[in-house]
């Protein structure tokens, strides 16, 4: 058994496979998985886990290079946009696709972490980076 880090297989398997520029995303309970991109189901009810729990222990085992959101997060969830402002260096916050554009990049991504959050917009893509010690 693993003594630290995260324990979830499924997703420390995604983690370890992932080369520079792939991407994974981090789902609230209510985006749509398009066909074919596997689905991490953490989702218990409503709230738990929540986007802030799953992201924050992904990102201490993920290089990250960008974050991509929707740019409706500005007006119906700017605590989640408080939040990865302050998780994460501006620069590398992506707002530019709108919810509908967003949508269509998760079918790239090499799967979908779905967590129990109920807020809107509390979804982001997470570009891997490359760590060479």
């Amino acid at each position: 058994m693993k003594r630290n880090g995260i324990l979830n297989s499924h997703i420390s398997k995604i983690l370890s496979d992932l080369g520079h520029t792939d991407q994974i995303a981090i789902a609230d309970a209510g985006l749509p998985v398009p066909d074919g991109v596997p689905k991490i189901d953490l989702a218990l009810k409503l709230g738990t886990p929540s986007f802030r729990e799953v992201l924050d222990v992904i990102a201490e085992d993920m290089v990250i290079e960008k974050v991509i959101i929707a740019s409706e997060i500005h007006e119906g969830n700017p605590q989640t946009l408080a939040y990865l402002n302050e998780k994460f260096d501006s620069q590398i916050i992506d707002d530019s696709q709108n919810h509908e554009q967003f949508k269509a990049l998760t079918r790239q991504v090499k799967a979908v972490i779905r967590t129990g959050e109920a807020t809107p917009y509390a979804n982001c893509i997470l570009q891997s980076g490359v760590h060479f010690g």
